[in-house]
């Protein structure tokens, strides 16, 4: 009996090793909202990571992470260090572009709970007394990602995220008191 179900659970477990190895070795999230604000208005929202903590859904996700941020205060250069609970991990994330009023590129490092790099964009696009936001994530899937992704839908759980801190931008860029700032 003991022999039997210790080769059901080593089928099981080359099964899962052999849908992991077909899965994709590249993942692209993206969301997008439309903000009735300028692009000039939002800019600085997502060009200054100190300005990010107003909208960031991983913010709320633990209000007692630290961060540190290290070199200028916007644009290319800076950087934001985060260590929190199990929910946000710890990592860095670097701007390594950033073009005024269209686009902010950042280098995202992820040290906890699993060590990676991803790419991270926020793209500005006018449409007419709007502005679409597009937020996206990109990078490789290791093994371990692929089988990781066997379990968790990745675009699902990370997009979800994305789409609320959009929210949040929207909400609080539409507000009257950010209009008079603008």
């Amino acid at each position: 009996m003991i022999k039997k179900i210790l080769l059901v659970l080593a089928l099981i477990l080359v099964g899962v090793a052999i849908l992991a190895a077909f899965q994709p070795s590249t993942y692209r999230i993206e969301r997008s909202v439309s903000v009735a604000a300028t692009p000039a208005a939002l800019f600085p929202r997502l060009n200054d990571l100190h300005q990010t903590h107003e909208w960031s859904p991983w913010k709320a996700l633990d209000p007692n992470a630290t961060y540190t941020f290290e070199g200028p205060a916007a644009g290319v250069g800076a950087s934001q260090s985060w260590s929190g609970n199990s929910d946000v991990g710890a990592g860095r994330q670097t701007i390594v572009e950033s073009r005024s009023n269209e686009l902010v590129r950042l280098r995202l490092e992820f040290f906890k709970p699993m060590a990676g790099v991803s790419d991270a964009q926020f793209t500005l696009k006018p449409a007419g007394d709007h502005t679409v936001v597009t937020w996206s994530m990109s990078g490789e899937n290791n093994y371990l990602g692929k089988v990781f992704c066997l379990f968790m839908n990745q675009d699902k759980m990370i997009g979800g995220e994305f789409e609320k801190g959009l929210a949040t931008l929207k909400r609080t860029s539409e507000t009257p008191a950010a209009a008079k700032t603008n």
